[in-house]
C-alpha cells in the first residue's frame, strides 16, 4: 500500500516553470478585467446623458482626473435600475460601486459653468472632485510587459540553441562538439563476432586494433601507426557498425560525431567544433574518433568560389585538416570516417598522414549473406526446414541493411497471414515486395493489355532461358507491382568480369520482351519504355566505356575520379560522338536481330509459356523447364560435374597417377645452313 502512495504521489507532483508564473499573471488580468458586480470598468458616455441624470437628482458625485476624464459616482440603487432596463442594454453591465460612467472633457472651466447650470436647474447639489491619478499596478505592468516579454523570448532562444552545445543551454557553448561518446565499461558493446561478412574490411582494419592493445610494440619499433582510415562503400553495407566494433574490440572509448553536425548558422562554429572534438578525444586517448558521412564537410574546396570568398564549410575543413595533421604521432587517438561519396572529397584530406589508407566495404557475396541472415533471423521465429543458403542465392546486390529489412518484412508478411511460423514463401514474397514494390492486384487492366504483358513477359523469359551467357530466370508474373504491370525475376550470377557475349546477350534477353510484341501481334507499345531505356545506357557504357567497338577503338572516355567538367563539354570531338551513336545503334539492332531470332525458333514454347501465364499469372522455373527443356549451360555445368564425379570414383586415394612418356627415338643431329638462318620458314 505504501509503494502505490509513493508511486501517486510521484504522479501528482510537477515542477514550477517559469510559464506558471505567466500563467498566474494572466488568470490576474482576466479576473480584474471580468469582475463580478462589486466592480467592472465605467461605462463610456457624454455630458449630456450625465446632465440629464444630474436634472432627475441621479448623480451623486463627479471626479475629474488628469483634467482630462470623469467620473460620475450615482445615488445608491440608481445603478440596479439602469443594469435591469431593458431597454437600456448598454447599461446592463454598469458597476454597482465606484464611478459607474465615464466621458471625456474638453476643459474644468466648462465642466464647472455647465454643472452650475444644471444643478440650478435641478435643485440638486453635485460634489465635483479632482484628482492626479499617478498611475497603479496594472500602468507598470503593460509598460513593463513588453520587456519581459523580449526577456523571456531572448532566454528561450538561447535555450533553443542548447543542440549547439554539449554540455549547456548557453551561447557560449554553441561551439563545443556534440559527439556521443561510448566508454570502454560500456557492458553493450560491439565486437567484431557482431558484425556478419566483412571479412577482408577485418583484416584490414585489424591493424588499428593491434595497436591500440599494444601500443609499445609499435612505439619501440618506431613505427607509425596510421592517422586515419576511411570506410568506403555503399549505403547500408556496415561501415558504422565496423567503426564501433572496432572500439569494442579494441576496448577503448568510441568518440562517434556526424559531418552535419558541424554545420552551423553561425559563422566559426564548425571550426569551433573541430577543435573541441580533439581536445575530447585527447583527453580520452588513447581512443576512436569516428566521423560519419565525413562528404558534409569534406567536399573539394573552390567549387563554389563564385558564391561565396568566405565559405563556412571550406573554413571547417581547414580547421579539421589542420587538426589531423597537428596531434603528435602515437598519441593514441586514430579518426576513423565513413562516406559513400569518396570521389567527391578534398585531395588534401586524402592524402598520406591524415586518412593514410581506404578500407573498402563493399557489398556481402553469398557467404556473407549467409552470415548477415544468420545473424537478423535469431530473434525470428523460423520454420525448421527453411534454408539459409537458399535465401543468400536469391538476394544477389543486397546490402546488409536490404537484408535486415528483408527479414523484417517476411515477419510481418507472415504475421499478416496469421501464420505461427516464418516461412519460405514468406522471405521470397518479401524479396519480390522489397525490389517489385507492393503488388496491386485490383489493378483494372483490359483483356487486350493482359494479352499484351504475357507476350511481353513471355519474350523476356524466352529470350533469357534459351540464351547461353543470359542470366538464369526465376519467375515472370503479370500481376501489376509497383509502377511495372509485369516483371520478370532473375539471379544474376556474381562475377567479377563481364564479357561482351555476356552483355549482348543480356541486351537480347531486355529486348525479348518488345520483339515478342512486334512478332505476336504486329504492333509496338509503350510498354518496353524501361527495356529500351536499360539497353540504350548499357550500349553507351560499352562503346564508351569499356571499349568494345571496333569502330571506335580501345578508347575509354569513363572518369572515375568524377573531377572534370563531363557534364558540359564532352571529351571527344563531333565526328567520334557521331561514330559512338552509330556503334550504339548497331548494338541495339544487333542484339534486338538476336532476340527476334530466338523468338521465331522457339515460337511454340513462347506461345505456350505466355498462355500459362494467362491462366496462372505466375509462371516459375519449373515450368519453363518443363516447356524448353534444361538451359544448355545447365547441361554442360552437369556433365563437368559428372566427369568430375567419375574421376574421384575412379581414384578415390586422391593420388596423382603419372602417366608414362611413350619412348622416343634419339634425335638426330641436324646441320643449320646459312639458308635456314636467312629463311626460318624451312
Amino acid at each position: 500500500m505504501s509503494n502505490k502512495r509513493k508511486n501517486n504521489n510521484k504522479m501528482i507532483t510537477f515542477r514550477p516553470n517559469i510559464m506558471w508564473f505567466w500563467a498566474m499573471i494572466l488568470v490576474a488580468i482576466i479576473a480584474t478585467w471580468a469582475m463580478g458586480d462589486g466592480g467592472g470598468e465605467p461605462v463610456p458616455s457624454d455630458w449630456n446623458t450625465v446632465e440629464q441624470m444630474v436634472l432627475d437628482g441621479q448623480v451623486e458625485k463627479i471626479t475629474v482626473k488628469n483634467k482630462e476624464t470623469a467620473y460620475v459616482y450615482l445615488h445608491k440603487g440608481v445603478a440596479e435600475r439602469y443594469r435591469e432596463d431593458e431597454s437600456q442594454k448598454q447599461y446592463r453591465r454598469m458597476p454597482v460601486s465606484g464611478p459607474q460612467l465615464l466621458f471625456n472633457i474638453g476643459s474644468v472651466e466648462l465642466l464647472r459653468q455647465d454643472l452650475d447650470a444644471a444643478e440650478e436647474q435641478s435643485g440638486h447639489k453635485v460634489i465635483l472632485a479632482y484628482e492626479k491619478d499617478e498611475g497603479g499596478w496594472i500602468d507598470v505592468l503593460i509598460s513593463v510587459l513588453p520587456w519581459l516579454f523580449f526577456i523571456v523570448f531572448w532566454i528561450f532562444m538561447m535555450r533553443g540553441m542548447r543542440g549547439g552545445g554539449a554540455g549547456g543551454g548557453n551561447i557560449m557553448n554553441v561551439g563545443k562538439a556534440r559527439a556521443q561518446v561510448f566508454d570502454k565499461e560500456n557492458q553493450k558493446r560491439v565486437t567484431f563476432k557482431d558484425v556478419a561478412g566483412l571479412e577482408e574490411a577485418k583484416v584490414e582494419i585489424m591493424e588499428i586494433v593491434d595497436f591500440l592493445k599494444k601500443k609499445d610494440k609499435y612505439v619501440e619499433l618506431g613505427a607509425k601507426i596510421p592517422k586515419g582510415a576511411l570506410l568506403v562503400g555503399p549505403p547500408g553495407t556496415g561501415k558504422t557498425l565496423l567503426a564501433k566494433a572496432v572500439a569494442g574490440e579494441a576496448n577503448v572509448p568510441f568518440l562517434s560525431i556526424s559531418g552535419s553536425d558541424f554545420v552551423e548558422m553561425f559563422v566559426g562554429v564548425g571550426a569551433s567544433r573541430v577543435r573541441d572534438l580533439f581536445e575530447q578525444a585527447k583527453q580520452k586517448a588513447p581512443c576512436i574518433l569516428f566521423i560519419d558521412e565525413i562528404d558534409a564537410i569534406g567536399r573539394a574546396r573552390g567549387k563554389n568560389a563564385g558564391f561565396s570568398g568566405n565559405d563556412e564549410r571550406e573554413n571547417t575543413l581547414n580547421q579539421l585538416l589542420t587538426e589531423m595533421d597537428g596531434f603528435q604521432t602515437n598519441t593514441g587517438v586514430i579518426v576513423l570516417a565513413a562516406t559513400n561519396r569518396a570521389d567527391i572529397l578534398d585531395k588534401a584530406l586524402m592524402r598520406a598522414g591524415r586518412f593514410d589508407r581506404q578500407i573498402e566495404v563493399g557489398l556481402p557475396d553469398v557467404k556473407e549473406r549467409e552470415e548477415i541472415f544468420n545473424v537478423h533471423l535469431r530473434p525470428l521465429k523460423l520454420d525448421p526446414e527453411l534454408d539459409r543458403e537458399f535465401l543468400a542465392k536469391q538476394t544477389p546486390g543486397f546490402s546488409g541493411a536490404d537484408i535486415a529489412n528483408v527479414c523484417n518484412e517476411a515477419a510481418l508478411i507472415a504475421a499478416r497471414h496469421n501464420k505461427k511460423f516464418i516461412s519460405k514463401e514468406d522471405f521470397l514474397a518479401a524479396i519480390d515486395r522489397i525490389i517489385g514494390g507492393l503488388e496491386r492486384k485490383n489493378k483494372i487492366i483490359s483483356d487486350e493489355e493482359k494479352r499484351t504483358i504475357a507476350y511481353h513477359e513471355a519474350g523476356h523469359a524466352t529470350v533469357s532461358w534459351i540464351l547461353e551467357n543470359a542470366n538464369p530466370l526465376i519467375k515472370v508474373t503479370i500481376i501489376p507491382r509497383g509502377k511495372a504491370l509485369g516483371a520478370a525475376w532473375y539471379l544474376p550470377e556474381e562475377r567479377q568480369i563481364t564479357t561482351r557475349e555476356h552483355l549482348l546477350d543480356e541486351m537480347a534477353a531486355t529486348l525479348g520482351g518488345r520483339a515478342s510484341e512486334e512478332l505476336t501481334f504486329g504492333h509496338l507499345s509503350t510498354g518496353a519504355l524501361n527495356d529500351l531505356e536499360r539497353v540504350t545506357k548499357q550500349a553507351y557504357a560499352m562503346v564508351a566505356y569499356y571499349g568494345m567497338s571496333d569502330k571506335v577503338g580501345t578508347i575509354s572516355y569513363y572518369d572515375s575520379t568524377g573531377q572534370s567538367d563531363m557534364a558540359f563539354t564532352k571529351p571527344y570531338s563531333e565526328q567520334t560522338a557521331q561514330s559512338i551513336d552509330n556503334e550504339v545503334k548497331a548494338l541495339i539492332e544487333r542484339a534486338y536481330a538476336m532476340a527476334k531470332q530466338v523468338l521465331i525458333e522457339h515460337r511454340d514454347g513462347m506461345t505456350q509459356l505466355a498462355e500459362l501465364l494467362l491462366e496462372r499469372e505466375v509462371v516459375f522455373t519449373e515450368d519453363v523447364e518443363r516447356i524448353f527443356g534444361k538451359r544448355k549451360k545447365d547441361i554442360l555445368r552437369e556433365q563437368r560435374e559428372a566427369e568430375e564425379k567419375a574421376r574421384k570414383e575412379a581414384n578415390p586415394a586422391g593420388e596423382h597417377v603419372a602417366e608414362k612418356e611413350p619412348e622416343k627415338e634419339p634425335e638426330k643431329e641436324s646441320e643449320v645452313t646459312q639458308e635456314d638462318i636467312v629463311n626460318p620458314a624451312n
